[in-house]
């Protein structure tokens, strides 16, 4: 009988300790996942100072002359732009950096060119962390542009494309910045 005394105690003793172990790791995986997008101006952007506008100011045979803003670039490191999104927007290249994962380690550089009001096209280069996030924001890059491509980008939002959760989330995010970079105040 003593024997199964003991062994009754270790049992619950470890139960009690996966227990605690699955608390543990559950409340430092609350807060994970989060999408947050940035303008872009980091070490991935080749923020070189260059515009898409020639230096004199003349649209340079581009679509973009009116274009209050052709290239946005931003030095805030908050998730947001100081703009409002007004609903009408300006011609041109916007770009921005979705950062997303447990612990913000995986970012997409994204630049929205805007015409007349829709996405005329997106790029989207990848910074993961693993090959997994690799494999993911690959398969969303090569299938972003056949989503939103031709779309108004006034309250364009996407769902997950290519099985990519986070990196579409992320999207989305640097949509909502580029709609309030690119908006005519």
């Amino acid at each position: 009988m003593m024997i199964e005394t003991a062994n009754d105690e270790k049992k619950t003793s470890a139960a009690v300790k996966a227990v605690a172990l699955t608390a543990a790791g559950l409340a430092l995986l609350s807060g994970c996942g989060e999408p947050k997008a940035v303008p872009m101006n980091d070490e991935y952007a080749g923020d070189s100072g260059e515009s898409s506008a020639a230096a004199d100011g003349s649209d340079a045979g581009s679509d973009t002359a009116n274009a209050t803003n052709p290239t946005a670039k931003s030095t805030h490191s908050q998730p947001t732009s100081d703009k409002q999104d007004t609903g009408n927007y300006a011609d041109g290249d916007y770009k921005v950096q979705g950062v997303y994962g447990p612990i913000g380690e995986d970012t997409i550089d994204v630049t929205i060119t805007v015409k007349d009001g829709n996405v005329a096209k997106v790029d989207v280069v990848g910074h993961p962390f693993t090959t997994i996030s690799k494999g993911h924001q690959d398969d969303f890059a090569a299938a972003i542009n056949g989503v939103v491509d031709g779309k108004p980008l006034k309250n364009l939002k996407i769902d997950t494309v290519a099985g990519a959760s986070w990196t579409s989330d992320a999207f989305n995010e640097a949509l909502k910045v580029a709609r309030e970079e690119a908006s005519i105040q």
